[in-house]
């Protein structure tokens, strides 16, 4: 089945055509020249998209172990050297700082401010942690003929915080946060198997069904991004989520973080074939 992304609210018309057909380098100039800030779901098709958390050395080890801890919902696909803003291993020419299309300042637990660059928050002490997203396999989903219903709406992803306990690490503790595709009965395997495949960008889903017995008491009101349309004959099926660092900074109050915002990823110059079994 081919599927083209719908084009995001608000982006120029111009500036989409230029982003479908990008390479992950290109997509990264136009972000940082603040050409392109939306939703990155359908662009850089084979190529791993990452989530971001950056934290003060201080707490750095704390959420390493918790990355090591919990590697469904933090699959770490690098971590840099304190104070480094270029990535090394993920991806080459590659400013964290100015690279995502958005991104969120959290200070003490609270989120304080959402902007598309984070230079001038840039301080010598901060690491970064680049993990998987998975936007990531969304173009395997669709080769095999499987739906991303919020690509076909042009919206974001859903996402929820459930009542699933991350397991703690020194001063970090939180809710898992889970990102929820609609997909038929008789396609749900498939796409079992087809993300399982990749465990560095979330792999298999954590649950399929009933969104109450993880804590999602109205599916249609999700905690980030947007509600996308179920239909008659398909069943929500839930994966772990990169979002769920920001849960735990909500929860476990570091004096500063700075993540992406949910759903405008990185993309990197690492391809899927790479990060499978």
């Amino acid at each position: 089945m081919a599927q083209t992304p719908t084009k995001p609210e608000g982006v120029d018309p111009e500036v989409w055509k230029k982003a479908l057909v990008a390479s992950p380098r290109e997509l990264r100039h136009l972000i940082r020249a603040g050409q392109y800030n939306a939703t990155t779901s359908g662009l850089c098709a084979g190529y791993a998209q990452a989530n971001l958390i950056v934290l003060p050395r201080e707490q750095a080890y704390d959420f390493l172990l918790f990355a090591q801890r919990n590697p469904k919902p933090c699959p770490l696909l690098e971590v840099t050297e304190t104070g480094a803003r270029q990535t090394s291993i993920c991806a080459t020419d590659c400013d964290i700082a100015t690279d995502f299309p958005r991104y969120r300042i959290y200070k003490n637990g609270e989120l304080v401010e959402e902007t598309t660059d984070v230079s001038s928050y840039w301080r010598d002490d901060l690491v970064s942690f680049v993990i998987g997203c998975s936007f990531s396999f969304e173009s395997e989903l669709v080769e095999a003929g499987i739906e991303i219903r919020h690509q076909t709406m042009g919206c974001n992803v859903p996402m929820y915080r459930t009542n699933i306990d991350c397991r703690p690490a020194g001063s970090m503790s939180g809710k898992l946060v889970v990102s929820m595709r609609p997909i038929p009965y008789n396609q749900v395997v498939e796409a079992v198997q087809i993300s399982g495949a990749i465990p560095k960008v979330h792999g298999a889903p954590v649950h399929i069904g009933d969104p109450s017995v993880i804590g999602i008491t109205d599916i249609d009101k999700p905690d980030f991004g947007d509600p996308v349309d179920i239909h008659e004959g398909e069943v929500p099926v839930f994966w772990a989520c990169g979002v769920t660092p920001q849960s735990v900074v909500m929860n476990s109050k570091p004096p500063f973080a700075i993540t992406h915002a949910p759903g405008y990823m990185l993309v990197t110059d690492t391809k899927n074939i790479n990060l499978k079994f």
